[in-house]
């Protein structure tokens, strides 16, 4: 008899198959298809559909106990040397495939509201399928090369949806970024799965590790080849999701449509880098240095978002902050050599992320009414406030997800931040410090938000904060939408709110899943290592951490509600007029893309306008120079073409006479 997991490879065919249908027909009869957006939305909505419900049965097997299932086949041989390609499920592969396809699931729902009424309805439709499809197929890839297939075709698809609305500079710019810095880790992750393959013979996640250990062992391939391996591997994870220094590219990816920033935040692109790490933890963890690096590279990327995220004005990239910085804290679990932490986090983000993401949205499509489609005031928290009203289902919803972000039990991110936390407290406690002062900081911008968006006086109308807001960004005021009046402002149609309804379930209750005295989580990925912590489990220990990470994230919202609902103060303006300094440098993004831009992109136009130089005067002339003596020498040569044998005899004799009369000068 049949399993589910026999039928898994439909999972990432059925939206490909539904994304290459539609996309051919927008080649092919544009018009028609563009017009025909419910059958369009029906079926690619039924392709995404159909993989959510057989992943659920992939997960539902796996939770029962049933062995993981790997079906291959010799995609490519060349006499001993076979390599295999196929699918493969297991307790990871499943817990993955549920949640991107429920995730994608949603966002399709919720883009029928969102992007009714844009004419590339159909085109981002399309992008969304092939996107899910990419990104699922990563999941179930047996080795790493299978891997790095679906891994670009990732990258690709986050390409198209950053850039979507490409009339926009920001982003064409924002997709150009994002593809540069990506390509800056794809290259090295290449590197390394080339440099594994020539130390192991293997691209097989376990053949590698195995391998490695055992060439370590022998000698054949010394500890720092091995470590630089491991770290050249690492850095597609980084890039992917956004880890210290290669974060820069998400929060310009903010640029898409909202949808695109809730499927890459909550579920497909940043999660690849986090679910690649968990694959190859067996490999990372025989070097402790490799451990080390990863969990530093997350505690700086934790703290880094964290306090870039409260200077933000802008709902989206205040909420794109915080995905680096709960990225951060995954990558943390990764190096304390939790991997279950770190995946039961990324679990419980994605289900609140998503949900903040689509309110953000839908906050941004009510604002639209009243400033217009200008991003920059759609987006900017001062122009908002007193949405709590005219929004109720948005507001509880966004509310309900800035509690579970911040860590107040007994809502999912609670569960999952805090055993990240009580991990690194056992392996590293210096970077757990920075982690525990990171979820205050966390608790405090999340509500900053929230009172900024939702609470107070509506600020939407205030014309003169909207030219100098446009001003600032050297554009002026669009005539068109002068006359809106706030009343435009209410809920979001049913597509909007109905997946923020469903998210807030999980956002709620999934984290009793990861409970640390019986974590069924825990039991499904590593069964052993669930035994052993639910015994070793100790009240003395628990309680101490959990009351002291609740504690100061208690103490961030009371603070934020002090000054920002009590008081009504902006904490911002007053601590930038204290410490201008520090205000700049986080404004500024710890000068980060300032210094991207100094050295890498105004170094590398430099060094091109070089090359160009030396190509246009030196490569170009000496080409040019052979060019003109042989036309030269031609020109010269075709008077001496006089088809007489006489000149040509005389010609002879001449040159034996210069000869003779040379030979004669040299003996002398």
């Amino acid at each position: 008899m049949h399993s589910a997991a026999d039928f898994a490879w439909l999972i990432p065919l059925l939206p490909l198959c539904g994304a290459v249908l539609i996309g051919l027909g927008l080649i092919s009869f544009n018009d028609l298809f563009n017009r025909s957006r419910k059958p369009v939305a029906i079926t690619l909505l039924t392709s995404v559909g159909a993989s959510a419900f057989i992943s659920y049965l992939v997960l539902a097997e796996q939770l029962s106990g049933k062995p993981p299932v790997e079906h291959l086949f010799i995609w490519a041989s060349a006499g001993s040397f076979e390599l295999p390609m196929g699918y493969v499920i297991d307790p990871l592969a499943a817990v993955m495939l549920a949640l991107v396809t429920t995730i994608a699931f949603l966002v399709m729902i919720y883009s029928h509201g969102y992007m009714a009424h844009d004419p590339g309805y159909v085109r981002f439709f399309t992008y969304l399928a092939l996107f899910s499809s990419s990104m699922l197929g990563l999941i179930v890839s047996p080795n790493l090369l299978e891997i790095y297939v679906f891994w670009e075709l990732v990258g690709m698809c986050s390409y198209l949806l950053v850039g979507f609305w490409y009339d926009r500079d920001g982003a064409a710019h924002a997709a150009q970024k994002a593809f540069v810095v990506n390509r800056v880790g794809d290259f090295g992750l290449l590197l390394g799965i080339l440099g594994l393959f020539w130390a192991t013979g293997s691209f097989d996640f376990h053949g590698i590790a195995e391998g490695l250990s055992e060439s370590v062992n022998a000698g054949t391939v010394p500890i720092w080849a091995a470590v630089t391996l491991c770290i050249l591997v690492f850095m597609g994870p980084m890039a992917k999701s956004a880890q210290f220094p290669l974060h820069v590219w998400l929060p310009d990816a903010m640029e898409g449509p909202t949808p695109i920033s809730a499927l890459i935040h909550a579920a497909t692109m940043v999660a690849a880098g986090v679910f690649l790490v968990a694959r190859l933890d067996p490999l990372f963890s025989q070097f402790p240095f490799v451990g080390l690096l990863i969990a530093i590279i997350g505690t700086v990327t934790c703290f880094l978002g964290a306090s870039i995220a409260l200077t933000q004005m802008d709902l989206k990239k205040g909420l794109a902050y915080s995905t680096v910085s709960q990225l951060g804290y995954m990558m943390l679990a990764m190096g304390c050599g939790a991997p279950v932490a770190g995946m039961f986090h990324l679990v419980t983000h994605a289900c609140f992320k998503a949900m903040l993401f689509l309110g953000s949205g839908s906050v941004i499509h009510a604002m639209e009414e009243v400033v217009g489609h200008e991003p920059i005031l759609a987006q900017d928290m001062r122009l908002m406030g007193g949405l709590r009203k005219k929004m109720p289902i948005t507001a509880i919803t966004f509310f309900i997800g800035c509690i579970a972000i911040s860590g107040i039990p007994p809502l999912a991110g609670f569960w999952s931040k805090d055993e990240i936390l009580g991990q690194a407290f056992n392996s590293f406690p210096i970077l757990w410090f920075i982690g525990f002062v990171t979820a205050g900081m966390t608790a405090f911008y999340m509500f900053r938000l929230y009172f900024l968006t939702f609470e107070g006086d509506f600020r939407g109308e205030n014309q003169e904060m909207q030219l100098s807001l446009l001003a600032q960004a050297g554009k002026e005021k669009d005539e068109e939408h002068e006359d809106h009046e706030t009343g435009h402002i209410h809920e979001s149609a049913w597509p909007m709110t109905f997946p923020l309804a469903v998210l807030a379930i999980p956002s709620v209750l999934i984290g009793f899943i990861g409970v640390p005295w019986n974590s069924i989580f825990a039991k499904l990925l590593d069964h052993n290592e669930a035994i052993e912590a639910a015994e070793n489990f100790s009240w003395g220990e628990f309680l101490p951490l959990a009351i002291a990470s609740v504690s100061i994230s208690s103490l961030g919202i009371l603070l934020a509600v002090y000054t920002y609902y009590l008081k009504k103060l902006d904490l911002g303006v007053s601590l930038s007029n204290k410490y201008p300094k520090i205000n700049l440098f986080l404004k500024n993004k710890w000068y980060l893309d300032d210094i991207n831009e100094k050295i890498f992109v105004r170094g590398s136009r430099k060094l091109a306008k070089e090359v160009l130089e030396v190509d246009a005067k030196v490569v170009d002339g000496v080409v040019n120079l052979t060019g003109l003596l042989t036309l030269g020498s031609g020109e010269g040569l075709k008077y001496l073409e006089t088809g007489r044998a006489q000149f040509y005899a005389l010609i002879v004799f001449g040159g034996v006479i210069a000869l003779v009369a040379l030979f004669g000068v040299v003996g002398a």
